[in-house]
């Protein structure tokens, strides 16, 4: 008689177990403490085995019965239902521990890689008493644009040398002061994962920056490092000679062309009204005219020399040194950078340096800022007609400068005062 939901429900055991059959050796064991288990007798190969297969109530009897059928037909086919359970959960348990080894194993690749390392080093160094907020910040921005896309989610131990080398050459072939920067910063969070035992040696130890980037010219191109930038500034700012050459030294800082194309530049060549200044080919060290987008500050200050020089065709007139063409020596320029403190280490041509390597650093194209230092191009059919290439973003870039120049004099001023008044209180104390 097989069972049914009403009989199990009621059936109780005494002292002893109860046993409650279904049929093919399908039964309830009642126990003593009052559990009620689904078992399956069967022989299999001539030897009698049990199966569990559930408790009631989480297993209904409908459930039981569809187990029972299920492993039925298994043991109809010749199989151990018993055995194959035992094999499916064995199984069952190495797919997961697979799993979680296979995630152990990427939490520990995420934690090691190059990117959470430099990270944990960047957190360590910038808490240093040394480092301000905008040498940090510039750090961070360096490692985004030019690292973690190349060595970001790799393990730290798995980068080799080579690559590290190949990367400082991709950067160096931008500008040199940035991959020579970046290949300092690589090397101090090797050395800090070095410390932390996450590896054993210090891939980016194995070169010095020589080893791999072109040497600097030093051809009368001496310039300041960017972060001098701002006392420069303020020095030409305060210089008391003439108001001209003081506007020279800002124009060139502003525009960075050649000493000579700004030094000679005619007032034809200007447009203020559009904020154009189209140096002539004649004039252009490539024999291609070459636009310069002027900046607000640009047109300010010219606009202030255009009523200086009245009816003068250059907008640089010479006074006492004049070339044959009647406007200021380039060594005029130079003298004045002398007389402000900064003989030998600046030049007019280091504006232009200095402009490539800070556009650079603040991810300004490459093709952009090239073309506007007007740097030659190899393919002489678009160099001819690539003046006025790239001339919105060229534009933004100039006015972005300018900003940037303000900025610079801004921090140069505050700094002064800061000086100051730490020696004023010192005078007190």
């Amino acid at each position: 008689m097989v069972l049914t939901d009403i009989q199990i429900r009621n059936a109780k055991a005494d002292s002893k177990a109860l046993t409650l059959f279904d049929g093919q050796g399908l039964y309830l064991l009642i126990q003593a403490n009052g559990a009620k288990l689904w078992r399956w007798k069967y022989r299999y190969k001539g030897k009698q085995r049990l199966m569990a297969l559930g408790q009631y109530p989480q297993t209904s009897l409908a459930m039981a019965r569809f187990a029972h059928q299920t492993a039925r037909m298994e043991l109809l086919k010749g199989n151990d239902p018993s055995a194959q359970r035992k094999a499916q959960k064995e199984a069952t348990k190495a797919q997961d521990q697979a799993a979680k080894a296979e995630a152990e194993t990427e939490q520990r690749k995420t934690e090691n890689s190059f990117k959470n390392v430099a990270l944990k080093w960047h957190n360590h160094w910038s808490a240093g008493d040394n480092v301000s907020e905008d040498t940090a910040a510039y750090i961070m921005r360096r490692l985004e644009a030019d690292v973690f896309p190349v060595f970001g989610m790799r393990p730290i131990d798995s980068i080799k040398p080579l690559e590290i080398l190949e990367l400082i050459e991709r950067i160096g072939d931008r500008a040199r002061d940035v991959a020579q920067r970046q290949l300092g910063t690589i090397q101090q969070i090797y050395r800090y994962a070095v410390m932390r035992h996450l590896v054993e040696t210090n891939p980016a130890a194995t070169f010095k920056p020589s080893d791999i980037l072109s040497p600097r010219k030093t051809q009368n191109r001496a310039h300041i490092a960017p972060s001098q930038l701002s006392g420069l500034l303020v020095a030409i700012d305060d210089y008391g000679g003439h108001t001209v050459w003081r506007s020279a030294l800002k124009l060139m800082a502003l525009t960075f062309v050649r000493s000579a194309e700004l030094l000679q530049a005619p007032w034809s060549e200007f447009d203020l009204d559009n904020a154009r200044w189209i140096i002539s080919a004649q004039r252009m060290k490539m024999d291609k005219p070459h636009i310069v987008p002027l900046p607000r500050q640009a047109v300010e200050l010219l606009s202030e020399l255009k009523q200086l020089a009245g009816d003068k065709k250059f907008v640089f007139p010479g006074l006492n040194k004049q070339t044959e063409n009647g406007t200021i020596n380039c060594n005029t320029l130079l003298n004045v950078l002398e007389e402000i403190g900064y003989k030998g280490v600046m030049t007019g041509h280091g504006f232009r340096a200095l402009a490539r390597t800070i556009l650079a650093e603040h991810d300004f194209a490459k093709a952009h800022v090239e073309l506007q230092l007007a740097h030659s191009n190899d393919d002489k059919v678009e160099a001819a007609y690539n003046h006025a290439k790239y001339l919105p973003q060229r534009t933004q870039m100039m006015q972005w400068w300018a900003d940037y120049l303000d900025t610079e004099l801004t921090k140069g001023r505050a700094k002064i005062v800061s000086i100051r008044q730490s020696a004023a209180l010192r005078r007190r104390m």
